[in-house]
């Protein structure tokens, strides 16, 4: 027995069409061709497979064979993906990206993040999209580097040279600790007294502004790479820090940490900017994205943005 031959692409549409339409009548009409062209092209895709795939006699519809059953699921992911392919093939031919890369700093809340992302894929479903998070002037560092066509960054990328940067909204930071921690328990603080106890920081992992220090109180710290290993060693009573409102607002509620009432008020407001390389003009799927991050942050002004 000879192997099956490869079918063209016009054969498997024309078996989905009599399968999708009931008839080979309707596959005619929905192709725009005659019945006996629709009668030939299933004919020679069953020579090519060497296979049986409709029911001749004793009906009055194809009806698909055991063999055309097994066939189909495969048929459909081949047209599915001949689709994806010229539906991408049309975009980069009117100018999409071919991926986008997105570099976030770790602030940035997690919810925004997620509904804007939710939407781009809803927007341009055929542009892959490549997503890091990143701390302070990491951020920055990857714009630049061309690992990344758009940012979202921290106050550090204003002081950083080659970028242009759009303002893309806040977050408040307030100093916390876990309830059984000496400055939770304090009935009231004094100045300096943060600096008995270890801060955790998170740490820059970008040459930009190494060895820099943003909002460091106290001598000892410790020094993390991720805000939520931060967040869980906060909530074990290891030290005190700054963190997102937003993000341990249950904590709050619940009690599992405790906002500190500090005279050095290490808090305040976390501005983002959407930043592009100078140099680089954003393709579309970037600047919708960059329009978006924007958009979202319009409404932090509200805290005295």
């Amino acid at each position: 027995m000879s192997d099956p031959r490869s079918p063209t692409i016009d054969q498997l549409r024309i078996f989905l069409a009599v399968v999708e339409e009931g008839s080979f009548a309707g596959a005619g009409r929905r192709l725009g061709r005659a019945v006996s062209a629709i009668s030939y092209g299933i004919g020679n895709l069953e020579a090519q497979l060497g296979l049986t795939l409709f029911e001749r006699e004793g009906t009055k519809r194809p009806v698909l064979t055991t063999e055309g059953e097994a066939i189909l699921a495969d048929v459909r992911v081949v047209a599915s993906g001949i689709a994806a392919l010229n539906a991408r093939a049309k975009g980069l031919i009117e100018g999409l990206e071919a991926e986008v890369s997105l570099v976030v700093d770790v602030m940035l809340p997690a919810e925004r993040l997620s509904g804007i992302l939710r939407a781009f894929a809803s927007e341009f479903p055929t542009v892959p999209l490549r997503l890091h998070i990143e701390a302070m002037g990491a951020v920055a560092a990857l714009v630049l580097d061309g690992q990344a066509g758009l940012g979202i960054a921290g106050p550090v990328a204003s002081e950083i040279d080659g970028l242009d940067r759009i303002e893309a909204g806040a977050v408040t930071l307030v100093p916390v600790a876990a309830p059984d921690h000496p400055l939770a328990q304090a009935d009231r603080l004094k100045p300096g007294s943060a600096r008995d106890h270890i801060q955790l920081v998170l740490t820059d992992r970008s040459p930009l502004t190494q060895g820099r220090d943003f909002a460091v109180q106290s001598p000892h710290t410790w020094r993390l790479a991720d805000l939520g290993a931060k967040h869980a060693l906060l909530r074990e009573g290891i030290g005190w820090g700054n963190m997102p409102l937003g993000m341990i607002e249950p904590d709050l509620v619940s009690g599992s940490l405790v906002q500190l009432d500090m005279p050095e008020d290490t808090g305040g407001v976390y501005r983002f900017s959407a930043i592009h390389r100078s140099d680089a003009t954003p393709g579309p799927a970037t600047s919708w994205l960059l329009d978006r991050f924007v958009e979202s942050g319009l409404d932090d002004r509200r805290a005295d943005v």
